[in-house]
């Protein structure tokens, strides 16, 4: 009897000298890959990485700030951008917990005020899903230039688009619209009569002694913020100002990798609502391409070959300087946060290489990216020298063509006036990803720009065929065929 005991005992160890083995290559494996990315300039941040419930890697990269050299780390605050409205969410479905609103009722029921033509037609659950039709303020024609640097009051800023048309009837279609999520943290401060940061630190980060976390202010002395700084091509720049007050219940807080890891860990549990609430939030309520989104989150799976599919939420975020990332897997416990610093950056592509080597699955090797390398040439020597250089490197296999670099790219070159040189850039992303309807839609805009409007009509087609839910270029498309028929 104490023979088999020893054995077994002895077989336990072994199990868990294995496992930690395992988690100890995963981890060396993951160090190594983002390692390469920061060489490669397409990661500037920090980093978590849990495995069934437990942190296997955690690391920062690159610079906090740059002016004076001090290097990210675990416990470096970063700008969340849209990974917040995971929190403004659940406050609302805590709100609905307590009988405290209703998410099949009009907005106007707690909003007297908003506009009734529209508030009457869109209820909580539409604003969740953003399945509202409220035109999304982020994408208003100068917004950036015109009021993003302006300090506004809830109630002042839902004015500036409570009146707008409806770009869909609601309920009808899925458009990320930032304004359904701002209405819902000016919706948390009527009922609950506290300020929407009041109300979001007692009820989450408080409880879950998040004392790294909350909602960001310019002016107030925060130890550890990172500076958030943007990149264009080779050249990296500091992060042009933004209101805080703008991205409000959409965007406005600040997290370290460490405190999402605790938030990670109590969506497990019941400590913030029940079971039934909780699962509330993950549940596919409008297809959104390949996934479905939830309350606040993106629901995917994650494909584990033989073993099946397993359930997969996340959420990236993008705000001035930074750009952010978080992705579970139910199953296994199994979490990646990425917090980067130096703006828009492929967080997708080094979550899912990140996911595969976890389940030890083949993933891609990071590889520079080919936008950077053009963007500089395209500025310097003009649109004939820059595809001259694209020409010899797109077969370099230490290249990679990314969409959403070369579309950063392309945005770039068209701010400064450079038209004739964006259009290259966004033909290189229509040739490169054929059945994407943002590379026509982008290609549209710059053919637009430069006063081609056949050519910008042609895109737009392509482009709505492609992504039914391109509201904008809808839009767009309409009035040019309007014009084109007077």
């Amino acid at each position: 009897m104490k023979k088999s005991i020893k054995l077994i005992a002895l077989f336990v160890a072994f199990q868990l000298s294995m496992v930690s083995i395992f988690a100890q290559n995963k981890a060396q494996q993951i160090e190594q890959l983002l390692s390469k990315y920061n060489e490669y300039g397409q990661f500037n941040g920090s980093a978590l990485v849990a495995e069934n419930g437990k942190v296997i890697f955690k690391k920062g990269f690159g610079s906090a700030n740059m002016e004076w050299n001090i290097p990210n780390q675990p416990d470096t605050k970063f700008r969340l951008g849209s990974i917040s409205k995971q929190f403004t969410a659940l406050l609302i479905v805590k709100l609905a917990e307590e009988g405290k609103i209703k998410l099949d009722v009009p907005i106007t029921t707690y909003l007297p005020d908003y506009p009734k033509e529209n508030g009457d037609k869109i209820t909580i659950h539409h604003l969740l899903t953003h399945t509202s039709g409220i035109p999304n303020y982020t994408n208003a024609p100068n917004f950036f230039k015109d009021k993003a640097r302006n300090p506004y009051t809830p109630a002042e800023f839902v004015k500036t688009f409570s009146s707008l048309p409806l770009e869909f009837a609601p309920g009808e279609k899925f458009n990320y619209s930032n304004s359904g999520y701002f209405l819902l943290g000016y919706i948390i401060e009527k009922i609950t009569g506290k300020t929407y940061e009041q109300y979001l630190q007692e009820t989450i980060f408080t409880p879950l002694k998040m004392v790294n976390s909350g909602y960001d202010h310019s002016d107030v002395i925060l130890k550890n913020r990172a500076a958030g700084y943007e990149r264009k091509g080779k050249l990296i720049s500091n992060a042009p100002y933004v209101d805080m007050s703008i991205p409000y219940a959409a965007g406005s807080l600040y997290s370290t990798v460490e405190d999402l890891y605790l938030w990670d860990q109590a969506l497990y549990t019941n400590k913030l609502l029940s079971e039934k609430s909780m699962e509330s939030l993950f549940k596919p309520y409008i297809k959104v391409g390949d996934a479905s989104y939830g309350y606040g989150w993106f629901v995917d799976e994650f494909d584990n070959g033989d073993k099946g599919k397993l359930k997969m939420v996340g959420h990236g975020g993008g705000i001035n300087g930074f750009n952010t990332i978080i992705s579970r897997i139910f199953t296994d416990k199994n979490l990646v946060v990425l917090l980067n610093n130096t703006g828009g950056t492929v967080l997708g592509e080094m979550t899912d290489a990140i996911q595969a080597i976890l389940y030890n699955k083949p993933f891609e090797q990071p590889k520079k990216s080919l936008a950077l390398e053009l963007l500089d040439v395209y500025t310097e020597k003009g649109a004939v020298a820059g595809t001259e250089t694209f020409k010899k490197l797109k077969n370099d296999p230490s290249y990679a063509i990314k969409e959403d670099d070369m579309n950063r790219v392309g945005y770039q070159l068209l701010q400064t006036g450079k038209k004739k040189e964006a259009i290259e850039i966004f033909k290189i992303n229509v040739e490169t990803f054929p059945k994407s309807g943002n590379v026509y839609d982008s290609l549209g805009e710059a053919y637009l720009a430069d006063g081609d409007k056949k050519l910008a009509i042609s895109n737009y087609k392509k482009s709505v065929e492609l992504d039914p839910t391109n509201e904008n270029g809808k839009k767009v498309l309409d009035e040019l065929l309007k014009n084109k028929a007077k």
